[in-house]
């Protein structure tokens, strides 16, 4: 990594998307996901309930055989839930379905960041807008944020039609309320990117409003699935921490 990509004057730092992610790692200590439509979304809630979540880049074949590895559901596309199966990456699916012990939760973004950086040595943390705030004071609490023990947050981003990754406002304002919080508890400093979405967060009135008409909450409402942009918008409604250990995402005390 060339010395001035890797923000490494600051303990807080910022980047996009699964390149971003991984070219930055390595530099960190900690690197918390934001993928508020819908995979870190979904991790809050179904870590709410108790279960375990497994994430895994792509429901394929490869996904199935996974989850029989590990015991785990695997989670079905939004449209092929049925009373048999009601597991999927939406949230409000699992909000209704029977709470599973174990879920992998595939999705070609947050979930891939997840399960390309789980074995980097890194604590990885996933962040949304309904624990933001959970997240950024448990990572003050724990000394992350300085030099010595830097952050890495990433906004995953969404996709273009040919692949490459589209810079997603609601993953912006994710990040920016982790940041913020950050921010605001005093850590160490912010990166001229990580203050930027800080201060575009705390200057964005109504946040909820703004997932809600952007591009990627239009997309879900007007393709059915408005509720999961009303679970997504329920800012600072959750307490948990979801933080990947051994393979899964699970509740973490909020303090020592």
């Amino acid at each position: 990594m060339v010395e001035w990509f890797s923000q490494a004057c600051d303990g807080v730092r910022f980047e996009w998307g699964p390149v971003g992610a991984t070219a930055l790692v390595s530099d960190c200590a900690c690197l918390v996901v934001v993928d508020v439509l819908s995979f870190t979304t979904a991790v809050s809630v179904a870590v709410d309930r108790g279960t375990a979540v497994y994430p895994y880049p792509w429901r394929d074949r490869s996904a199935a055989a996974f989850a029989a590895s590990v015991g785990a559901v695997l989670a079905a596309g939004r449209r092929e839930v049925s009373d048999g199966h009601p597991w999927s990456l939406s949230p409000d699916a699992l909000r209704h379905a029977p709470a599973a012990e174990r879920l992998v939760l595939p999705s070609p973004n947050g979930s891939a960041i997840s399960a390309a950086v789980a074995h980097e040595g890194v604590a990885v943390v996933a962040s949304c807008l309904r624990n933001g705030r959970a997240v950024g004071r448990w990572l003050v609490a724990r000394g992350y944020g300085t030099v010595e023990l830097p952050i890495l947050v990433v906004a995953s981003g969404e996709r273009w039609p040919d692949g490459s990754m589209r810079p997603a406002l609601e993953d912006a304002l994710g990040a920016g309320l982790v940041l913020a919080t950050l921010l605001e508890e005093g850590t160490g400093s912010l990166s001229p990117e990580a203050a930027l979405l800080a201060t575009a967060y705390l200057n964005t009135g109504d946040a909820g409003a703004a997932v809600t008409s952007c591009a990627s909450g239009l997309e879900l409402a007007t393709t059915g699935f408005a509720a999961d942009v009303a679970i997504a918008v329920e800012i600072n409604s959750s307490e948990v921490v979801p933080v990947f250990q051994e393979g899964a995402f699970l509740a973490a005390p909020l303090s020592r």
